[in-house]
């Protein structure tokens, strides 16, 4: 379960404060696969990354009962100048899992080759989302926050990808930004709206994705 009370977060856009997410109070249940919509631009990423921690509300306060991950997909998250293997070696101190076990679960999973083993700051834009993501799936959260990323890489990688992402949720509950909604309906069981700095949530994911269109037309 993840909570939001009177939270607020805004920007700094040509010298005039623009509101993202506007005083939002709401609540997202545990055991789904939520999709977060919303048009370019709504604040999707940046809401991720306030559950996530990794970025500060303006005001107001996000509780959550379960450990949640990082937003997958930002490559940013990780050291550009240590090498992927020294990366994820970094995470699992951090997280307190089995070191040998990450590496080798992350260089089975990423299919990085040599690449492992040099700095993230060599990578393509793929490469690092493997990365974040094996990095990710090799970690147990209660909520995985994701970003786009399980569409990298060619058509082996995304199955995948998709096998692992649904063995998790099998235990674990997931936020997904994705624009594609043939992946959302492959990953997701109900979903969020973020509009106009608020959200409104669906049990029903087909609503969802009903309410979402509306916007865009």
């Amino acid at each position: 379960m993840i909570r939001f009370k009177n939270l607020t977060k805004s920007f700094r856009v040509n010298g005039q404060r623009q509101i993202v997410i506007d005083n939002l109070t709401a609540e997202l249940p545990s055991g789904k696969s939520l999709a977060l919509l919303g048009r370019n631009g709504a604040g999707k990423s940046t809401l991720l990354q306030l559950i996530a921690g990794t970025m500060q509300p303006d005001s107001g306060t996000i509780y959550s009962d379960g450990t949640i991950s990082w937003p997958v997909g930002f490559g940013a998250s990780f050291h550009r100048e240590l090498t992927g293997a020294q990366n994820v070696r970094f995470v699992a101190r951090i997280y307190g899992v089995d070191t040998d076990s990450l590496l080798a679960f992350v260089e089975q999973f990423a299919d990085l080759g040599a690449h492992y083993h040099m700095p993230v700051r060599s990578y393509s834009a793929g490469m690092r989302g493997r990365l974040v993501f094996g990095t990710s799936m090799g970690i147990h959260f209660d909520t995985y926050l994701v970003d786009e990323v399980t569409s990298v890489g060619d058509q082996q990688f995304k199955r995948k990808s998709k096998a692992v992402f649904l063995e998790r949720m099998k235990q674990s509950s997931a936020i997904m930004v994705s624009h594609e909604m043939a992946q959302v309906k492959a990953f997701c069981n109900a979903g969020v709206v973020l509009d106009r700095g608020r959200v409104t949530y669906f049990e029903d994911l087909e609503e969802a994705i009903a309410m979402h269109e509306r916007l865009l037309a």
